[in-house]
């Protein structure tokens, strides 16, 4: 009897080790969609963007870049010059650039059109990340396409 609760014991004790040894696969299985999210170190709307995804069960992982290499990232994915905002999301091989509400996102992962990516160019007043929704401005969420074309893929109006 003694052997088999030594075994029972061991193998409890090695799952358990295995289990601690891998604490993010085990918190991202229990998380929500995984974005990892290009922005600029210093920016305090990303960050707020950013919480808002959190909040809202995204699994949410950033990279600093800025400049020349933050652009470069975004033609290089497919985003257009006229599309770019301040931070860049890669989520399920969909881009998503800026401030683009967790709604938005949500849907086009349910879509699964076949696209780029999500973008709000600029920086609209009340988007997520960007103030109170409450004084939110009006403003397009769009579609892009991978011809490099875009279409709305939701309106926003103002608050």
């Amino acid at each position: 009897m003694t052997r088999d609760t030594f075994s029972r014991r061991t193998l409890l004790i090695g799952a358990a080790a295995l289990l601690a040894a891998s604490p993010v696969r085990v918190l991202a299985q229990g998380a929500g969609p995984a974005i990892h999210v290009m922005k600029d170190p210093s920016c305090g709307c990303c960050s707020a963007w950013i919480e808002i995804l959190e909040n809202d069960g995204f699994a949410v992982t950033t990279e600093a870049s800025a400049g020349t290499f933050l652009m470069r990232y975004k033609l290089d994915n497919g985003i257009p010059q006229e599309m770019a905002s301040c931070h860049t999301g890669r989520i399920d091989g969909y881009m998503i650039e800026g401030h683009v509400p967790t709604a938005d996102i949500r849907r086009m992962l349910a879509e699964r059109p076949d696209a780029v990516g999500l973008a709000v160019p600029g920086m609209p007043y009340g988007s997520p990340g960007m103030g109170p929704e409450s004084e939110r401005e009006a403003y397009d969420v769009f579609l892009i396409r991978r011809d490099g074309g875009t279409e709305v893929f939701s309106h926003h109006a103002a608050a």
